[in-house]
């Protein structure tokens, strides 16, 4: 990988206990994982429905351009989720899908097919453009050390199950057609607005989609688009209601009950699907099976910002994974980056912070191979309260930047043997992925100045004077996750990397 000298082991590879636990023993902090749920808006204790088997179905690309980092982290958290979930003895079956027809550019039921669009500009197949961006996207994520998905499901390879999740529709009275195809109508399932606390008489009023005049409510959505007369489109096929293509959200709901069942126990997406995609996979779900709830926890990702703006194809702003390369960056320093946030919290994206979290990551590598290499036995009762700790945070809504931090103060533990560091590293690497069972030891930056960490240290002091000791917090909490203890004396503040 450009931008360091060791190599992360591959995706699906699972690191287990080998500190003199039993097979049998539980993960120290594992006992109960609350995550919170964007249905009941409240932190809640994970109960799945039929333990110790767990299913999870991620919203994946819609592959018609390349997907940027902000995509990314919308796979990040649910890989973490599934390796915490692996490590407290669930038997997890991961899905993540591939939108490769359906979704409308402006993600409800206006405009045109992103792949029809995208091969009318390119002159390409939409088949080639959607297998080009779906290779993309699989590389992406095992670069940034995800574990390879059980299940990944095609849109357009499922189109018999749409079909017949529609005609249940229909027959049971929760459809109806216009000239421009077959819609859900929300009026007949009552709790279409309690998933994202929607005001549907304030969306009456204001129209969502205002050129479909024959739309009974503007939330109603699509369900089949029919192609318009004398029109021929590249991805068509023949229905019931006539020739035309499934609607976006009928995908998700027919490729997710087809893989874990008609109840399952976690969806995971991007906040953006709240209001609408997520709103109407529930509604078209629960009126087919007859189910309530039709998931069980519902988790949703905050965006990745470039200076307060979303990061979005849209807005011209295609930083990939291949940005990273470019600049020298290991993929797995944006792995480590993401670490630092929590998945509900919006974070901000610069080049300098992964970067930063990339020499983080290195000093994490130096200290785990220097463990890994010098063998001996741990002490497990010295083990124990450290990963306590660690898988605690992440069992506590994955919170992610307290693992981290659980992780440097193991590692600056003085009373930690090398053998028991690694016995720690390597069980917690279980969750972070950073492959540090296989990884080579960089060179080492230990230098005692660095103008970024000088800067940090005199916002924190800044910040300090204002009294804004929440922002002060925040720095030095950054800065203890990339192992650079603040010095506070009575004739100034200083800073040095921790020997540990």
């Amino acid at each position: 990988m450009a931008g360091a000298s060791w190599a992360g082991s591959g995706p699906g590879e699972r690191i287990g206990h080998d500190w003199g636990v039993t097979a049998d023993a539980p993960t120290p902090g594992l006992e109960e994982l609350r995550f919170y749920d964007t249905r009941t808006r409240q932190v809640q204790r994970f109960e799945p429905l039929a333990p110790p088997a767990v299913g999870i179905y991620t919203c994946g690309p819609t592959v018609y351009a390349p997907q940027h980092l902000g995509n990314m982290r919308p796979q990040l958290y649910p890989d973490v989720l599934r390796r915490l979930l692996t490590a407290a003895g669930y038997d997890v079956t991961y899905v993540t899908n591939i939108t490769d027809v359906g979704h409308l550019v402006g993600d409800a039921d206006d405009g045109d097919d992103k792949l029809e669009q995208a091969a009318a500009t390119t002159g390409q197949t939409a088949a080639e453009i959607a297998a080009r961006y779906t290779e993309q996207w699989a590389t992406d994520r095992r670069l940034l050390g995800c574990l390879e998905p059980d299940v990944v499901p095609r849109a357009a390879s499922h189109l018999a199950e749409q079909i017949a999740m529609i005609r249940t529709l229909e027959e049971k009275g929760h459809t109806y057609a216009i000239d421009d195809g077959v819609y859900f109508d929300v009026s007949t399932f009552p709790r279409y607005a309690e998933f994202a606390h929607l005001d549907l008489d304030e969306m009456e009023t204001s129209g969502r989609i205002e050129h479909l005049e024959d739309k009974r409510h503007p939330a109603d959505f699509a369900l089949w688009k029919l192609t318009p007369p004398g029109v021929v489109r590249q991805q068509e096929w023949d229905s019931p209601w006539g020739r035309g293509f499934p609607g976006w959200h009928i995908e998700c709901s027919a490729m997710a009950t087809k893989y874990l069942g008609e109840r399952f126990d976690i969806h995971t997406g991007g906040i953006d699907h709240v209001r609408v995609h997520h709103t109407n996979e529930v509604a078209q779900s629960e009126c087919v099976l007859d189910v309530h709830p039709w998931v069980g926890t519902w988790l949703h990702n905050e965006f990745l910002d470039l200076k307060g703006e979303k990061i979005s194809k849209s807005a011209g702003h295609v930083l990939t994974v291949d940005s990273l390369v470019e600049r020298g960056i290991d993929p797995l320093a944006f792995r480590y980056f993401f670490f630092q946030a929590h998945y509900r919290q919006q974070q901000a994206f610069t080049f300098e912070a992964v970067e930063a979290a990339g020499t983080a990551l290195r000093r994490l590598v130096v200290k785990a191979v220097e463990a890994r290499d010098a063998g001996g036995e741990p002490d497990p009762a010295a083990v124990e309260p450290h990963l306590r700790r660690f898988w605690s945070a992440l069992a506590d809504d994955l919170n992610a930047p307290q693992a981290l931090a659980a992780v440097w103060d193991a590692v600056r533990d003085p009373g930690f043997s090398l053998a028991s560091r690694w016995a720690f590293l390597a069980d917690a690497d279980r969750a972070l992925g950073f492959g540090l069972a296989e990884a080579e030891a960089p060179d080492a930056d230990e230098s005692g100045s660095d103008p970024r960490i000088d800067a940090l240290v005199a916002e924190r002091q800044a910040a300090r004077a204002a009294k804004d000791f929440a922002a002060s917090d925040r720095i030095r909490d950054d800065l203890a996750a990339e192992g650079i203890e603040i010095v506070d004396t009575p004739t100034g503040t200083t800073w040095r990397r921790s020997a540990g």
